[in-house]
């Protein structure tokens, strides 16, 4: 896995560490999941290439 995250120093100094969700854990043996913020719907969805789509 890849985590390009900022580095810790380049940081805010109070921030909190990123929290990382591999996608095995988000989207289980589906291609996409719905997405809800405040009331609205997003879909996200991974292509047939593996690159991650946001739709609202």
């Amino acid at each position: 896995m890849i985590d390009d995250t900022p580095d810790a120093e380049q940081r805010e100094p109070d921030a909190k560490p990123v929290r990382v969700i591999r996608a095995e854990e988000l989207f289980g043996d589906q291609r996409e999941v719905w997405i809800d913020l405040d009331g609205v719907r997003y879909r996200l969805r991974i292509t047939r290439r593996g690159k991650l789509i946001l739709q609202k």
